[in-house]
């Protein structure tokens, strides 16, 4: 039998701020994230991310933070390819920084009816505004195209296209050209194809929660495989400096 005390505070903690059950949730974030289901809900809860309130019944409840909180959990998953860990991090340092009030949205009367913010869709850039944005010029942003560097699709470019077109018009100040840079995409190529070999087990099962933790694999994988890369590359730097400064 419950205690009556510990009923009274799940009532009074559910009843102070509007809170919906897992289905409002997945209804409300399956329109940008197609692939949500209760079981990578459920997934996130256990490594700590989001923590529902529960009722004196046990069920999960969730208010307007948590919500989004889950949003931008899984726009960091989707658009950053952030594993888990890091954004949970990034998400704890936010909230040590802001005050409960700032961050919370006003209360509705009915949560199930509470007005959906309008989240902004992820930033594209044409071919010219790309040039235009990193102050690359036209002729450069082809022949990263054409390298493979960067891809266009549906006639736009993302912020990783962004990023590798400001990064290769500073390194033509030293003498780097596009076609000194497919090293790269020879090297990101390998690494993505050994991510897929280690979550074709469970990429290859039909069921979602499979597929969510598919997906989790791959972002720790991949994150792992770059600090391995950037570790390589300033250990031999390092080396190099040690060499030079024997020499001097």
């Amino acid at each position: 039998m419950a205690d009556p005390a510990e009923t009274d505070l799940h009532r009074d903690d559910v009843q102070h701020e509007p809170r919906v059950g897992i289905s409002a949730v997945l209804k409300e974030l399956g329109a940008d994230h197609p692939g949500i289901t209760a079981s990578k809900l459920r997934f996130l809860e256990d490594k700590g991310l989001v923590h529902p309130a529960r009722t004196a019944s046990g069920y999960r409840k969730f208010s307007r933070a948590d919500i989004e909180r889950l949003r931008r959990i899984l726009e960091l998953q989707r658009d950053r390819y952030l594993p888990l860990k890091v954004i949970r991090e990034r998400l704890d340092a936010d909230a040590t920084s802001q005050d409960d009030g700032d961050r919370r949205v006003p209360e509705a009367a009915d949560p199930v009816t509470a007005p959906i913010p309008i989240v902004p869709a992820p930033p594209a850039y044409s071919l010219r505004e790309l040039a235009g944005r990193t102050g690359a010029g036209i002729p450069l942003v082809r022949e990263l195209v054409s390298y493979g560097l960067i891809r266009e699709q549906n006639g736009v470019f993302d912020d990783h296209a962004l990023a590798i077109t400001r990064a290769a018009l500073a390194l033509t100040a030293h003498g780097l050209e596009p076609r000194h840079l497919r090293p790269f995409k020879a090297a990101a190529d390998r690494e993505l194809g050994l991510v897929e070999r280690a979550v074709a087990p469970l990429s290859s099962r039909r069921d979602a929660a499979s597929r969510a933790r598919a997906v989790e694999r791959a972002q720790e994988i991949s994150g792992l495989c770059l600090t391995i890369h950037t570790s390589l590359v300033r250990s031999e730097i390092a080396a190099l400096q040690e060499r030079a400064a024997v020499e001097h």
